[in-house]
């Protein structure tokens, strides 16, 4: 007897309602033959599942689901209700977790059910299946499935959900575009290029004929030797380097070569020079100067300038102001992946003074294809790229706990080095405060200073996990919420980050006593400028936040940040 044969044979004694919703337990097993290949032992009790969730949702409700795996249950979802991942009312988050949700589309009330280990217990051949103890060859097939028909969905536990709002929106592709690469046509929304030109194509080779990434010039761009130079015009800036020494044009865009410039373009390289024949066809193509003045253009938002006309084909970017700088970076990797063009810049996040460059772009050929020029021009959409947010001028309270400082037993110089990172950042420290490890005492001082008008409360020790350390605690009872405790970066991990109304918390750990730079270093400017700090945020100060602790400390001209 086969498998299946011998799954719908079993005998039913003891086995309660198997129905999986419209099937009888045959008929579902049949179906699941045939929609997934075989009758899967997930796809079977996700069966079950998918009827027990449906059973707790008020009736007549338009639900939408999630599947927290990718294995099998999603089958049964499409299988027992109109969602499906074809029309996106079923959502895969692969967490790995073998449970599902079905939730109001409209509310995103609902319930979510998953196999509770602790349940398992009582059926050997499911836990030993479920947790991967036995090989497949091993498995009772037989016994696996006649557990699974009496377990039903009592081997799981179900609970209310609210599902965020992000899932509540309906999906959508967007306009439909075409990759200048491969030709494909794929949702805008994911790029200037599709996601297989980005790197995630799944195949080794397409014999399909990939477009090169470059077009080539246009027709009326002619090349002549140098000899024929003269009375002739530049079509671009032509650089001289002498090494160590200079890097600049020595001719410009629309020179006017003479017979004596002959011997100059020789001695710095070249051999050939092109020349606009005057039928470069209208509309179709854009100089690489024209280019970089338009992307320098876009991308600069408040405190951002450029810093003159292209040179050689490229636009710098400067500071207007002192400040901030602070980068799209989502927005960068968009243009940057449009053939043909290109900006660099400084860390987003970097302190700049007045004039300082924070960026360059520009075409990497001489003319760029006006398609390509648009899409690199679209990728720059919404906000601009770069602005340099003013730091601002806040009223600063220090709050300093720990007995073995208000006691007197060890002098306190949190006071001196807060108050000196303060001010060199543009603002001022109204009043300190030294407390002991009380909650109540740390509560009230809070409380004080921020009805003395203290846009920012920087707190110092307290923030580790020694029972006496309540700082945190103190905070929580003054009223601050949004509370971020814990950065990965070192030194300075248990970092604190809070509001309190309009008033800026940050808990700053004891190591800012003995290292020069912390983790503070890196997020007093961005609340100076205004920002809001997520836990993505902190999240992203992991690359580059191990401090190398030097001997002579070059912060900011150092890796630490970065």
């Amino acid at each position: 007897m086969n498998l299946e044969a011998a799954i719908c044979h079993e005998s039913p004694d003891s086995i309660r309602d198997d129905s999986v919703g419209p099937y009888s337990y045959d008929e579902f097993i049949e179906a699941a033959r045939r929609f997934h290949g075989s009758p899967a032992p997930g796809l079977i009790l996700g069966g079950y599942m998918m009827e027990e969730a449906r059973r707790h949702l008020p009736e007549g409700t338009l639900f939408d689901a999630i599947s927290e795996t990718s294995w099998c249950l999603p089958d049964a979802v499409q299988m027992l209700s109109l969602c499906s991942i074809g029309n996106g009312w079923l959502k895969v988050r692969n967490l790995g977790i073998y449970a599902l949700s079905l939730y109001d589309k409209y509310t995103g009330e609902g319930v979510r059910i998953r196999v509770d280990p602790e349940k398992l217990a009582e059926w050997p051949e499911m836990e030993a299946w479920f947790f991967k103890r036995k090989h497949k060859h091993e498995q009772d097939s037989v016994r696996l499935h006649a557990e699974i028909r009496k377990a039903g969905a009592s081997v799981c536990t179900i609970e209310s959900v609210k599902v965020k709002p992000e899932a509540l929106i309906k999906r959508s592709k967007g306009g439909i575009t075409t990759c200048p690469l491969c030709g494909d046509a794929y949702p805008g929304s994911f790029g200037a290029i599709c996601r297989s030109c980005q790197g995630e194509s799944p195949y080794i080779l397409r014999d399909s004929g990939l477009r090169s990434a470059h077009a080539s010039l246009p027709e009326g761009l002619r090349v002549v030797p140098v000899s024929e130079a003269e009375g002739r015009s530049a079509v671009h800036d032509m650089t001289r380097i002498v090494p160590g020494e200079s890097k600049g044009p020595e001719f410009s865009k629309d020179h006017n070569f003479s017979a004596s410039d002959i011997c100059r373009l020789q001695l710095i390289g070249k051999n050939h020079i092109y020349v606009d024949e005057g039928d470069i066809p209208a509309g179709e193509w854009v100089h690489e100067n024209e280019a970089a003045e338009t992307f320098g253009r876009i991308m600069s938002g408040e405190g951002v300038e450029a810093a003159g006309d292209p040179k050689e084909g490229k636009v710098t970017l400067r500071a207007a102001h002192d400040g901030l700088m602070v980068t799209d970076l989502e927005m960068m990797n968009r243009f940057n992946l449009v053939p043909d063009v290109m900006v660099a810049a400084r860390k987003s996040g970097s302190l700049v003074k007045k004039g300082a460059r924070i960026a360059g772009t520009r075409a990497i050929p001489l003319f760029i294809s006006r398609e390509n020029f648009s899409r690199a021009v679209s990728s720059l959409n919404g906000d601009p790229l770069f602005r340099i947010l003013p730091l601002q001028k806040k009223n600063v309270g220090i709050l300093i706990t720990g007995d073995e400082v208000f006691n007197g037993l060890i002098e306190d110089k949190f006071e001196s080095v807060i108050t000196a990172k303060v001010q060199a950042l543009g603002s001022r420290v109204v009043r300190s405060v030294i407390l002991p490890d009380d909650r109540s005492r740390i509560r009230d001082a809070a409380v004080s200073l921020m009805k003395e008008g203290c846009d920012l409360i920087i707190t110092t020790a307290g923030m580790s996990v020694d029972p006496d350390d309540v700082t945190r605690h103190g905070l929580v009872d003054a009223g601050v919420s949004n509370l971020l405790y814990g950065a990965p970066v070192l030194p300075g991990t248990m970092l604190l980050l809070a509001k309190a109304g309009n008033t800026r918390v940050i808990g700053v750990p004891a190591c800012a006593l003995f290292f020069k730079t912390t983790s503070l270093d890196l997020v007093l400017p961005r609340v100076l400028a205004g920002l809001d700090i997520t836990r993505r945020d902190l999240a992203a100060l992991a690359d580059g936040g191990y401090c190398m602790e030097c001997k002579v400390c070059t912060f900011p001209k150092c890796p630490f940040g970065k």
